[in-house]
């Protein structure tokens, strides 16, 4: 569960925001996206391969 402590007098809009970035890191949304469908497991190790590529060519075009 998650809880945000409110200050005396602080604004609701400066709470909500905590709020949505504490649950935006727990990772639900992104997991409850992911479950949708199911991917195969050959499928997504291609994909992480894929993106490790790209992620390594990146840093060497920086360099």
């Amino acid at each position: 569960m998650i809880i945000v402590p409110i200050k005396e007098g602080e604004n609701i809009e400066r709470a909500l925001k905590k709020f949505k970035r504490k649950f935006e890191k727990t990772g639900v949304i992104r997991e409850l996206r992911s479950r949708q469908a199911f991917i195969k497991p050959s499928v997504r190790r291609r994909e992480e391969i894929k993106k490790a590529k790209y992620v390594q060519k990146m840093q060497e075009s920086e360099e």
